[in-house]
């Protein structure tokens, strides 16, 4: 029992990200200041080892250290008096804080430190330090770098680039550019309030929210979201639909899988539309998860039985992705047994997560009990992932042989299940299994072996039953962890990476420098969302902030970093990833005016995309296949556009505005040269500019020595001229071997 008792207080200290556990904000002590309490005592033992029991409503709440949440202002100010106060006593000659954190003393959490250990010498260097005595070992420096010291951001017109390409796949217009040469960084909001107008930004938004929800990855036809108990007769509306005005048979079944396909993809973009919504009319993003509507096409509102009652309310009832947002009426079953209890008449929305398709998405078992759903819903709309919350058991034999109900009675259980099986429990009404819809009660009621239904302490009244998902999501937006985790949505949705985790391994090289990365970064997030709950939740404010943020403009440095840590510092500064499939196809529309069109399909998966089902996590690091795909990509799109480029009128041309195929000036070469690096990588220098036309003129003067060569552009790289383009001087093949080169370049491929 002693040795459950351990590892239940050791445990506690896993919990990962909640308000307790927070690590020091930036706005209670002054940046790149070194504080020894804040950095090694709090952010190593305090906010780790201690604070889950020496609390109010803790363990230890009647001891003599009690200690405050992050969450509270002044926290750190109080902690370090309470732990100042008590590294003062002693027992016996001794002091009393290092006797009880080694079990020497009675402690109701045991022998927490190990004697030695690295923390235990940080707390013992505390002591030393609360007592007058000189600091020793784990003295730093007085004040510390500034972080972004030495570090070069990305200059404002490159910045207005990168945003327009990554938010609405456009280059920038001439107004943006002289907008941002003129008034430079501040300019920036102005054009990313008409940016994110734009019908390619929410396009954007979509695919950047289904990369983290994964909605459409449903094990199943997507009509079938739609339970056989409450929509058998709509569901399946599209199987008799009139095909009767095609005369040809097999166009007639070709018609109607057309139909039968559009319909499910229709259903699957209704929760993505729902955050589509929300942001375009500029209400607040809480109701990701508190909006008492969904969003409905003609087709889905059709599988729903809805149709006719809204038909009047769509622009044009044959657009299948046209949406609109509607209230359902309860749900009622083939039988009075399965009809939904609902005290209002309607289905309880609660934005995405009462929808049918997470509900299908994410399904439940009668061993999982609801669990997979916690799971997503603590990582989705809090930013915790409870897998880690505390460590496995190793023996779960052992466990449940000693206890009668494990998850309830087990202290290493406990840990989990105390906070999981509550929000199980607000579930209990989308009960289906077997794939049979989403919606159903158990017969049985819900588990006795499970804590009862609630969340984070507080229990579901029953006449709230009904509505529990509702119930839900009104306690999850008042929590600060729900806005901390929309701008981290946000961040992935910009950078394509997850934000800094805290390193765990204390004794691990460079362990302070990448809490200290963790904490900055950390520190520039929470003060993001404390803004954002501010401004009523407007997640476009996240955007334009995120956007301008040095975290986001960190481009390079200007000297090499000093010393080992500093570099480790700086390790995961700054917005390098390689595109996804679908932004590269986006980057070359608008660069060359089309897609290559082989990424969105046929490459897609192999290039790092997902499917939403098998595949769910995109590939960030690039592969030989990849690098295939790159070179057959960069030959192809040069092949295509560089011919078709110089067979229009100079006026009309994107990449050879001002020069001729023929052209044999150097000077005028290089003047082309510098448009085409500034419209194909954003950029431009002498350098650069140097190592492309000797890569031209190589080519040219090679042809030469060889003598003969053939006078047009090869076929296949004529096949899309409008004008038929000669190439007596090897000039064409030489552009295309450029424009090849820079599709190649780290620049574009990578952001």
């Amino acid at each position: 029992m002693r040795f459950l008792r351990i590892l239940f207080f050791l445990s506690l200290a896993l919990i990962a990200r909640s308000e307790e556990l927070e690590h020091p904000r930036q706005a209670d002590y002054i940046p790149g200041s070194s504080d020894f309490f804040v950095d090694e005592v709090w952010g190593k033992i305090g906010a780790s080892k201690c604070i889950k029991c020496h609390k109010a409503g803790g363990d230890a709440e009647d001891s003599e250290l009690i200690l405050w949440g992050a969450t509270r202002d002044g926290f750190l100010a109080h902690n370090r008096a309470a732990f100042t106060k008590l590294a003062t006593v002693r027992k016996e000659g001794q002091f009393r804080m290092l006797l009880k954190v080694v079990g020497k003393l009675d402690h109701g959490g045991e022998d927490v430190l190990e004697s030695g250990s690295t923390r235990y010498r940080i707390l013992e260097e505390f002591v030393r330090r609360a007592n007058g005595r000189v600091p020793g070992q784990h003295d730093a420096a007085a004040i510390k770098v500034p972080f972004f010291d030495g570090v070069t951001m990305l200059d404002d017109r490159r910045l207005l680039r990168r945003l327009t390409l990554s938010l609405v796949a456009r280059l920038p217009t001439s107004e943006e550019n002289s907008a941002v040469a003129g008034g430079g960084i501040g300019a920036l909001g102005k054009i990313l309030d008409k940016l994110m107008t734009e019908v390619a930004f929410y396009d954007r938004l979509a695919e950047g929210f289904n990369d983290i929800f994964l909605t459409p990855g449903i094990d199943d036809v997507a009509e079938n979201v739609l339970s056989y108990e409450h929509f058998n007769k709509t569901r399946h509306w599209y199987q008799n639909w009139d095909f009767s005005h095609i005369k040809d048979a097999q166009k007639r079944k070709e018609a109607g899988w057309e139909l039968a396909r559009h319909y499910r993809e229709s259903i699957k973009r209704e929760p993505m539309e729902l955050v589509k919504n929300i942001v375009r009319k500029g209400r607040p993003f809480t109701e990701i998860i508190t909006a008492d509507y969904i969003m409905v096409s003609p087709y889905t509102a059709r599988g729903y039985g809805i149709f006719e009652a809204n038909k009047k309310r769509f622009k044009n009832i044959e657009n299948r992705f046209e949406y609109i947002p509607v209230k359902l009426k309860a749900l009622t079953g083939r039988s009075e047994k399965t009809n939904q209890e609902s005290a209002t008449g309607f289905y309880p929305h609660a934005g995405i997560l009462s929808t049918f398709q997470y509900l299908k998405r994410y399904p439940t078992t009668e061993t999982n009990r609801n669990r997979l759903r916690v799971r997503m819903y603590y990582q989705h709309f809090l930013g915790i992932d409870i897998m880690q919350l505390a460590p496995r058991v190793n023996d779960a034999a052992a466990i449940s042989a000693k206890y009668e109900i494990p998850t309830m009675q087990a202290a290493n259980c406990v840990i989990c299940h105390k906070s999981i099986d509550p929000v199980a429990g607000l579930f209990q009404d989308y009960y289906a299994l077997d794939g049979k819809g989403v919606h159903k009660l158990r017969k049985e009621g819900w588990f006795e072996d499970m804590f009862s239904p609630g969340h984070e302490g507080e229990a579901l009244p029953e006449d709230e039953r009904w509505r529990a998902l509702q119930w839900l999501g009104e306690r999850t937006v008042k929590d600060p962890r729900f806005a901390v985790a929309m701008v981290e949505h946000v961040w992935y949705i910009l950078t394509g990476r997850k934000s800094l985790r805290p390193p765990e391994d204390i004794d691990a090289p460079f362990y302070a420098a990448r809490q200290r990365s963790y904490s900055e970064q950390r520190g520039e997030i929470e003060a993001i969302a404390r803004r954002f709950a501010a401004a009523d939740f407007n997640l476009k404010n996240v955007f334009k902030e995120l956007a301008v943020s040095k975290f986001y403009r960190a481009n390079g440095l200007a000297t090499a970093a000093g010393s080992p840590d500093r570099r480790a510092e700086l390790d995961d500064l700054g917005l390098v990833r390689l595109l996804a499939p679908e932004q590269l196809e986006r980057k070359l529309k608008a660069i060359f005016g089309k897609e290559w069109g082989r990424l969105d399909d046929q490459f897609k998966i192999l290039y790092g995309g997902i499917d939403t089902k098998e595949v769910t996590e995109r590939i960030a690091d690039p592969s030989g296949a990849m690098g295939a795909i790159q070179r057959m990509m960069a030959n192809e799109i040069a092949c295509r556009n560089v011919v078709l480029d110089f067979s229009r009128k100079p006026a009309e041309r994107l990449l050879f505005p001002e020069i001729e195929s023929d052209e044999k000036g150097e000077e005028n070469i290089r003047i082309a040269l510098a448009h085409l690096h500034e419209h194909i990588l954003g950029h431009a220098d002498l350098t650069e500019i140097d190592r492309s036309y000797a890569l031209f003129d190589g080519i040219i003067r090679e042809a030469k020595e060889r003598g003969k060569f053939a006078p047009v552009e090869i076929y296949s790289c004529r096949v899309a001229r409008e004008v038929p383009v000669k190439d007596p001087h090897y000039t064409l093949r030489a552009w295309r071997a450029v424009v090849t080169f820079l599709l190649r370049q780290h620049d574009f491929l990578y952001e």
